[in-house]
């Protein structure tokens, strides 16, 4: 494709007659014909690479006004991230027809999980895109980050399309929406889940975190939109503004919840397996049977439920499908019953919510104790981490506090900030080791919650070229350690 017609169609004035061959943003990968998109980051400024990159052939270089570009066509723009991923998505073509982004604190990965199943059992040829990578329609999924860069994410689009896949929904975070590394594709609906702190280690405050978010309402999604919003009972008052960004854009609004107006949730009865949910939709009641546990399931599965609705799914298909989704990989995961019959269950959460919402989904079923061990991450927001050890503490009957990935920070040290909050906490260090405990000191009646690392393989020790990254999959050490207690026990 000609550089001038890329350019044309994005709305950039030039008129090299240039064939281009691909998008980059690693100068490492500029291949001759490559469009160079050079950035400033937090870490490393991508205009040192610019000479490099034109060295390996890159025709044309996207960056600001005012960087040094000799060699190439210079595409200058004051947001470089925002004109690349225009440029870039009028070369990643096609791309499916139904696309969907969901952002909020907690609950974006099984929100376009549970939504990509909806569309399956509805019939359609469906992905998503997100934490948990891509998972394509054949269930086969590829690790990745919760919102990948630009050209990933296009080309993954174009990649999903190309093999017939007409639906996808992804995760969009606030690192992604701020960096521009969603953009260019029409997105029909966007669901919005909840907020809390998180990220104020790159955000500088909450409202700055909130108006990343709102990106997804305000620019990204297109025009006449569908904008689903959770809004359950005693909302902090964050979901009421996300609608009244929708609504100032002049987007379609379906809310959901206790005090929603499109789904209403009337009833939730927790069952064995699950949970009964008795929901109103378009002037009829519906008894659902979510084979889901916990509170946070339901305005996910439902959030989901709105996104396919918006998109053109049959009610009856949606609602059938509800009745039959199937947990997200991390999230309230039962991983195995202990020798003493106890459950136990490895969760994504990792902020003082997500860890609240965790054990209250489990509560209900326990008829013993609740035994939660959790950490908190290294090199991130440090002001979290005694609200997540009072979230334990407050919720828990035992809290065995151990490391997270603690990257380049003293793991001591952050279980002594965690601990200010559950001051009665038991400390271990070693994440196995503190499964093992829980698990050895649960009884029949009693529950295991390993929250934080989810559907995480691997455990982040040290930083930069200190990095590693060890083997360590909280369900699987939780089976071991369970296998190894019942040995033990023979």
């Amino acid at each position: 494709m000609k550089l001038a017609k890329l350019c044309a169609a994005a709305g950039y004035p030039c008129d090299a007659d240039i064939n281009v061959t691909g998008f980059a943003i690693d100068n490492r990968k500029v291949a001759p014909g490559t469009v160079f998109g050079a950035f400033q980051g937090s870490q490393v400024n991508g205009e040192d690479f610019i000479d490099a990159a034109i060295e390996s052939g890159a025709v044309a270089v996207v960056a600001r006004p005012g960087a040094k570009v000799e060699g190439a066509i210079h595409i200058a723009d004051d947001t470089p991230r925002r004109a690349f991923a225009a440029l870039a998505a009028q070369y990643f073509t096609p791309v499916p027809d139904h696309i969907v982004a969901v952002t909020g604190t907690n609950g974006k990965t099984s929100t376009v999980e549970m939504t990509r199943q909806i569309w399956r059992m509805a019939g359609e040829r469906a992905a998503s895109i997100g934490t948990l990578g891509v998972t394509t329609p054949d269930e086969s999924v590829s690790t990745g980050l919760t919102t990948p860069d630009i050209v990933t994410f296009l080309s993954n689009l174009s990649g999903l399309a190309r093999e017939g896949v007409t639906h996808v929904a992804y995760e969009a975070s606030s690192h992604g929406l701020s960096q521009y590394r969603n953009e260019g594709v029409a997105v029909e609906a966007a669901g919005f889940t909840n907020f809390s702190r998180d990220h104020l280690d790159y955000h500088a405050d909450m409202e700055e975190y909130f108006a990343a978010k709102m990106r997804l309402f305000d620019e990204v999604v297109s025009d006449g939109a569908t904008a689903v919003v959770w809004m359950g009972s005693g909302e902090s008052g964050w979901n009421a503004r996300a609608v009244e960004h929708a609504s100032k854009r002049g987007l379609a609004i379906m809310t959901v919840g206790e005090q929603g107006e499109a789904i209403r949730l009337t009833k939730r009865e927790p069952t064995q397996l699950g949970q009964s949910l008795t929901v109103e939709h378009e002037g009829k009641n519906r008894t659902i049977n979510l084979p889901l546990i916990g509170a946070y399931q339901v305005s996910n599965a439902l959030a989901a439920a709105g996104l396919a609705l918006a998109t053109g799914i049959d009610a009856g298909l949606v609602w059938d499908a509800v009745a039959r989704l199937q947990p997200v990989r991390g999230r309230l995961e039962r991983a195995v019953i202990a020798p003493s019959g106890a459950p136990v269950y490895v969760d994504y959460a990792h902020t003082p919510d997500a860890l609240e919402a965790a054990i209250a989904a489990l509560r209900p079923h326990v008829d013993g104790r609740l035994i939660t061990v959790f950490g908190a991450g290294g090199d991130r927001d440090h002001g979290k981490r005694v609200p997540m050890g009072e979230a334990a503490a407050k919720a828990s009957d035992v809290v065995i506090v151990t490391d997270d990935n603690p990257r380049g920070e003293d793991p001591a040290e952050i279980r002594r900030q965690v601990l200010a909050g559950a001051p009665r906490a038991r400390e271990v260090g070693g994440r196995r080791e503190a499964i093992l405990a829980a698990i050895a000191e649960a009884g029949a009646d009693d529950i295991v919650l390993v929250a934080g690392k989810g559907h995480e393989t691997g455990q982040i020790i040290g930083s930069g070229e200190n990095m590693r990254v060890l083997p360590f999959d909280d369900v699987d050490v939780a089976r071991e350690c369970a296998a190894e207690i019942a040995r033990g026990a023979a």
